[in-house]
């Protein structure tokens, strides 16, 4: 059993039309319809959407994505039409809502992974396969690969895990030309956002797009590039064999798996409420991650 530890009542806003709580966000629709994002504060970690916020979090997701949307425009386009407040919602929308074009989206995640962790790792251990493409012997918890690759996984309902599948089952099903389109924007997109990050001292190690078709061309959708939908990693600190530092949820994760937290991951009980050290600690790597990737101060 996994969810919201404390599903929230969605806003009701003249005019628009509520369609999904999502993990960290509100989707509702407008009048022309037009898809309106607001991004809370929520905090997600082991499959569980937590009952405390991360002030800021929103916002900082929000504002990097638009900045790296602008960073990505020669590549692929994007589905913002503007980052105005619809009449008659909260002010605290200012600063995290995107109005987005209406797209028929992609149902895959597109990850791309150019350095060895996480569920890659786990399946390397097994079969020395990433979604079934073969990867040399030797890797290890960090390794950086031979190239970047792309790893697609099926999206899953809040509360599921995505589950890893291969290139192959993806041109199944969505169809050849839709996956070798996903494939290409995704290790693109990666490739320019990697050597980006690289330059401010940052590891970009994976990360994860949606993508989605405005009439026949591919957009990309959804956050981009974020410490919610990416590893990053202090490039000073990066050293193979082990976990790594990361600019993202560690501290909420060591937390909940800590004694301190009286948390048992494998039981069917919600987790507790984050103290504030925590809470602070998470806030200040957003904070990090936002000032090192974008040059200018979090305010």
């Amino acid at each position: 059993m996994s969810g919201f530890v404390e599903k929230p009542e969605p806003i009701q806003v003249p005019g628009l039309v509520h369609l999904h709580t999502g993990k960290v966000r509100e989707l509702y629709q407008n009048e022309a319809g037009d898809l309106v994002m607001v991004a809370s504060d929520r905090m997600s970690a082991y499959d569980w959407v937590l009952p405390t916020e991360i002030p800021d979090k929103g916002r900082i997701l929000t504002q990097l994505s638009l900045w790296w949307f602008d960073q990505l425009v020669d590549l692929v386009p994007n589905h913002v039409i503007s980052t105005d407040v619809p009449a008659g919602a909260p002010a605290d929308w200012a600063g995290r809502t995107l109005v987005c074009k209406s797209l028929k989206m992609i149902p895959v995640e597109a990850v791309a992974r150019g350095y060895l962790t996480g569920s890659g790792l786990a399946e390397y251990n097994d079969s020395r396969t990433v979604c079934g493409l073969a990867l040399p012997e030797g890797l290890v918890d960090g390794s950086e690969l031979p190239a970047p690759i792309f790893t697609p996984a099926t999206k899953a309902a809040v509360g599921e895990h995505d589950e890893n599948v291969s290139y192959e089952e993806v041109a199944r099903q969505v169809g050849a030309e839709t996956a070798a389109q996903l494939r290409q924007a995704t290790l693109a997109v990666y490739a320019r956002g990697r050597d980006i990050a690289r330059e401010r001292g940052i590891i970009l190690a994976d990360t994860k797009f949606e993508f989605g078709f405005d009439g026949e061309t591919l957009v990309i959708a959804d956050e981009v590039l974020t410490p919610d939908s990416s590893r990053f990693w202090p490039a000073d600190e990066w050293e193979p064999g082990h976990a790594q530092p990361s600019y993202d949820k560690q501290f909420v994760r060591d937390w909940l798996t800590s004694p301190a937290s009286g948390w048992d991951r494998k039981s069917e009980q919600p987790p507790p409420p984050l103290p504030q050290e925590v809470v602070e600690a998470t806030r200040a790597k957003y904070v990090e991650a936002y000032e090192r990737l974008t040059g200018t101060s979090w305010s």
